[in-house]
C-alpha cells in the first residue's frame, strides 16, 4: 500500500469484517499420524524425550508405545494454526504470529490417529505499533477432534497482519540490524553442553509431586540453536500440510471458504494453488507462498523482516515441550498461554528458563495444578517470548 508522503497511514480492515464469527479454512489431511510423523517433529523442533522417538523406551514406558507431544497437535493441521486468523484481504500487508492460547482436554494423539478441525474467524483489534504504525492484531479459533469424535485441543492463534512498506520505512528488523551471529567454537561448545543436561534433567520421565513442588522453583534451562536456514527448513517440513499432497480442500456444500483468496499479500509471498496442482513446490509455503521468507533472506527482507527468521509455532512448540520434559510422563499440560515478542533469527540461540509461580488447589478440572512461567531470551538478553501454563502433576 503506496503512501504519500505526509498522509496518515491506514490499515483497510473492510474486507475482513464480513467474516467475524464465521466458520472459515476448510482443509483437512488425507492420512492419518504416522510414528515418523512425530519423530519428524521432535527431531525438527530439537526435543529429545525418547518416549516420543524411542520405540523400545516408549513400549517400556506407561504409555507402551510412542506418543505424540502436546505439542504436536500443530502438525497435524493446516495453516500452523494461524490460518483462522488471516482470512479476507487487507491490501499492502504480511502476517507474522503473534501468540498462542491452548486448551488440552486430555486425549493424546498416537500412531494412527486422525485429527480433523473446526476453524473460526473471532475478530480483532487494530493497535499503533512502533514496528509498523497501524496493525492488526486477529484471532482465530481452532477446535481439535481425533477420529472417535473425542475432544484434543483448542487453540486461539492470534495473527498480526501489518504494512509491509510502513515496517519497511521504520525497519525495525532492517538487514543492517540482522547479520547473524558467528559463533566461536568454545561458545559453541557451551551451548551444547547446556542442551546436553538438559536432555540428562529428566530423561526417565519421573514427574515432580506437587506437595514437593514450591512456589519458585525453577525448571532446567534449556538452550535451542543456533537457529539457521537449516533449523527453519526442517520446522517447516515437520508440519505434515507442507508435504507434497497430504491435504485436501473439503468445504461443505453451501459455504464458501475464503481460505484460498488473496489475503493482499506480496504476489512473491502468496500461494499459487492453481500453479501447484502441476508443480507443488507453488503451494508448499517454504520454496513459494507467506513461509518462504523464513529461509529466504531477500524476501524477509522485502516484508520488513531483515533476515531469516523462525516460526511463531516452533516458539510456542519449545515453550510447551520444555513445561512437559519437566512435567513427566504422570504430568499433563491442560491450559497455555504465550505471547511472541520477536522472532527466533538466524545465528540467535534461545535460552528457555521457567519457573513455579503458583499452586492451585483446585483447578478447573478438579485437579490440584501448579501454573509455571517461561521466558525466552537471546544470546543479547532480548526477550522473544513469555507464558504462562498450568500443569498437573501427581500428588
Amino acid at each position: 500500500m503506496s503512501q504519500s508522503e505526509g498522509a496518515e497511514v491506514k490499515l483497510d480492515t473492510s474486507d475482513v469484517d464480513k467474516w467475524i464469527g464465521k466458520p472459515v479454512v476448510f482443509a483437512e489431511f488425507w492420512d492419518e499420524c504416522s510414528a515418523t510423523d512425530i519423530r519428524r517433529w521432535v527431531q525438527a523442533l530439537d526435543y529429545a524425550n525418547p518416549i516420543h522417538w524411542d520405540e523400545q523406551f516408549a513400549k517400556e514406558s506407561k504409555f507402551g508405545g510412542l506418543v505424540a507431544p502436546q505439542s504436536f497437535t500443530v502438525a497435524m493441521d493446516y495453516g500452523h494454526g494461524c490460518h483462522p486468523a488471516c482470512v479476507g484481504k487487507v491490501p499492502g500487508t504480511h502476517l507474522i504470529f503473534a501468540g498462542e492460547e491452548w486448551w488440552f482436554y486430555g486425549t493424546p494423539v498416537r500412531p494412527g490417529d486422525k485429527l480433523t478441525q473446526e476453524r473460526r474467524f473471532d475478530g480483532y483489534s487494530v493497535t499503533d505499533t512502533a514496528f509498523a504504525g497501524p496493525t492488526m492484531f486477529a484471532r482465530g479459533d481452532t477446535l481439535h477432534r481425533n477420529q472417535h469424535g473425542a475432544l484434543v485441543a483448542k487453540e486461539r492463534a492470534t495473527a498480526i497482519r501489518y504494512l509491509v512498506e510502513e515496517a519497511n520505512k521504520r525497519g525495525t528488523y532492517g538487514k543492517e540490524k540482522r547479520a547473524p551471529k558467528k559463533w566461536t567454537k568454545d561458545e559453541l561448545a557451551e551451548i551444547h553442553k547446556l542442551r546436553h543436561e538438559w536432555i540428562l534433567s529428566n530423561r526417565e520421565g519421573k514427574s515432580p509431586r506437587y506437595e514437593d513442588v514450591k512456589v519458585g522453583d525453577k525448571l532446567p534451562r534449556r538452550v535451542v540453536g543456533p537457529h539457521s536456514v537449516v533449523s527453519f527448513a526442517n520446522e517447516c517440513r515437520a508440519h505434515k500440510q507442507n508435504i507434497w499432497g497430504t491435504w485436501r480442500w473439503n468445504v461443505p456444500d453451501g459455504v464458501y471458504d475464503p481460505a484460498k483468496e488473496d489475503a493482499g499479500f506480496g504476489a512473491d509471498m502468496t500461494y499459487d494453488h492453481e500453479a501447484r496442482k502441476v508443480d507443488p513446490r507453488m503451494g508448499d509455503g517454504l520454496y513459494h507462498g507467506p513461509s518462504s521468507g523464513h529461509i529466504n533472506q531477500e524476501k524477509a527482507e522485502n516484508i520488513g523482516m531483515g533476515g531469516a527468521y523462525g516460526y511463531g509455532a516452533s516458539m510456542n512448540a519449545w515453550f510447551l515441550d520444555t513445561i512437559a520434559y519437566w512435567a513427566g510422563h504422570d504430568g499433563y499440560i491442560w491450559h497455555s498461554k504465550t505471547q511472541f515478542r520477536s522472532p527466533a533469527f538466524e545465528g540467535d540461540v534461545t535460552f528457555i528458563d521457567a519457573e513455579v509461580v503458583d499452586k492451585i488447589e483446585q483447578g478447573p478440572n478438579g485437579f490440584p495444578l501448579v501454573q509455571v512461567q517461561l521466558k525466552m531470551t537471546t544470546q543479547n538478553g532480548d526477550t522473544i517470548l513469555t507464558g504462562k501454563a498450568e500443569v498437573q502433576l501427581p500428588n
